[in-house]
C-alpha cells in the first residue's frame, strides 16, 4: 500500500494548494535523479512524491482521495501530467540543473563568444570635438581553415550517436520530461573525427584584429562605449562576444573637468585685482573669450561662462567655463614697490587694523 500522499509531501490534510506546490518543489530539488545519480532510493521516492502531487494538486482527484483513499483514485496517478503549469512549479529547477534556460538547450541555444574590454586614453580636444580611433588588439577568431567547424577540411562531421543530431537528451522521470544538453557532443549534435590542424578541433585561431571606434562629443572618464561583434569567437558559427571600450581622460594642462564644466584657474596681481582688469581666455572652441574683472575681486572668486565648457553626451548643448581667479602675492619687491605698498597701507590703515593679514602675507611680517 503507497505511503499517505500528505505524509509523502509533509503536509497537513487542510493545507493550501501554495503549500502542497512548495513543499513538491522542495522535495523534486532535493530527490531529483540528476542530484542523485545512482541512488535508487532516490529515485523511488522522487516518484513517490510525483504520484502524491498529481493527485493533490488536482481538486476533483484530492477529494476522491480525502473521501475514498487510494481507492477513489486508482489508475488516477499513473504518471500522467497533472493539470499544472510547468513554468510556475519548476521554474527555479530548471535553473539550477539548466543554468536558467528551462527545457530549451543544445543546438537551440547558440554559444556566443567572449567579451573584451580595451582601455583608450583620450584627449580633452577629442572629448570636446569627437573623433574616430583606430584600435589593433589580438583576441581568439573563428579559424579560416575549417570555417569554425574544428574538422579538417575535406572531412566529414559524425551525427553523434547518443542525441542522434539534436544536440539534448530527453531525461524522464514520473510524469514529466526534461531536455538536456548532450554531454557526448556538448550539444553540437555531432563529433569531429579529423580534427582541424590549424585549430586543434577548436574552430577558433588567436589573431590580431582592428576596429575604428567612433568617439561622440563629451565622452569624460568611465565612458563605456561598446563595439557589437568585436569580442572573441566562439567557434563552429556562434557570434562573435563584444568589445568594450573604456575612456580614460588624459591630463590637461590649463583645463580641468567637472562633469560637464570646465575650470580654468587665472593668475592676476595684486594691482589687477584691486583695480579691476579685461582678461582674455582661449575656449576649447578655440573661440577667445574676454572676461571682465571687477575691482576689488576676492582670491577664488568664480566666473561662469554659460556654454562655453564640454558638450553634454548624447545630450543638447554644452557646459560651463567657470574662471578660477588667483591673485598672485609678491615673493620679492623692490625699494619702491615697498614703499609705494607702505604708502597704501597707510591710507588704508583703518582697514588694515581691521584685518591686517594681507599685509603681513604681502611683506612678511
Amino acid at each position: 500500500m503507497p505511503e499517505d500522499y500528505y505524509r509523502t509531501l509533509g503536509v497537513p490534510k487542510n493545507a493550501e494548494g501554495s503549500e502542497i506546490k512548495a513543499a513538491y518543489r522542495k522535495l523534486a530539488m532535493k530527490f531529483h535523479p540528476d542530484r542523485n545519480s545512482g541512488n535508487k532510493d532516490a529515485e523511488q521516492k522522487f516518484k513517490e512524491i510525483n504520484e502524491a502531487y498529481e493527485v493533490l494538486s488536482d481538486g476533483k482527484k484530492r477529494g476522491l482521495y480525502d473521501q475514498y483513499g487510494h481507492a477513489g483514485v486508482q489508475g488516477g496517478a499513473s504518471g500522467g501530467a497533472p493539470n499544472f503549469d510547468f513554468g510556475d512549479a519548476f521554474g527555479d529547477i530548471f535553473e539550477n540543473f539548466f543554468g536558467g534556460s528551462g527545457a530549451r538547450g543544445g543546438r537551440g541555444r547558440r554559444r556566443r563568444g567572449v567579451d573584451l574590454k580595451y582601455d583608450l586614453e583620450v584627449s580633452l580636444e577629442d572629448a570636446y570635438s569627437g573623433t574616430s580611433v583606430p584600435i589593433p588588439y589580438q583576441r581568439m577568431e573563428q579559424c579560416a581553415a575549417c570555417s569554425g567547424t574544428g574538422a579538417k577540411p575535406g572531412s566529414k562531421l559524425k551525427t553523434c550517436p547518443t542525441c542522434r543530431g539534436s544536440g539534448q537528451v530527453q531525461l524522464s522521470q514520473g510524469f514529466f520530461s526534461l531536455a538536456q544538453t548532450c554531454s557526448h557532443c556538448g550539444g553540437e549534435g555531432h563529433i569531429i573525427e579529423a580534427p582541424c590542424q590549424d585549430c586543434r578541433g577548436g574552430g577558433r585561431v588567436r589573431g590580431k584584429a582592428k576596429v575604428t571606434v567612433r568617439i561622440p562629443p563629451g565622452v569624460q572618464e568611465g565612458t563605456t562605449l561598446r563595439v557589437p561583434g568585436a569580442g572573441e569567437s566562439a567557434g563552429r558559427g556562434s557570434p562573435n562576444g563584444d568589445l568594450y571600450v573604456q575612456i580614460h581622460m588624459k591630463h590637461h594642462p590649463r583645463f580641468t573637468r567637472s562633469e560637464d564644466d570646465l575650470v580654468f584657474v587665472r593668475t592676476i596681481n595684486f594691482p589687477e585685482a584691486a583695480l579691476g582688469c579685461a582678461l582674455q581666455v582661449a575656449a576649447l572652441d578655440k573661440e577667445t573669450v574676454s572676461i571682465k574683472i571687477p575691482s576689488g575681486v576676492q582670491h577664488g572668486a568664480v566666473f561662469r561662462l554659460r556654454g562655453k565648457g564640454m558638450p553634454r553626451l548624447n545630450l543638447r548643448g554644452h557646459g560651463d567655463l567657470l574662471v578660477k581667479i588667483q591673485i598672485e602675492v609678491p615673493q620679492a619687491l623692490t625699494p619702491r614697490q615697498k614703499e609705494l605698498l607702505e604708502e597704501l597701507a597707510k591710507s588704508m590703515e583703518a582697514n588694515a587694523e581691521k584685518d591686517p593679514g594681507f599685509f603681513k602675507k604681502l611683506f612678511g611680517e
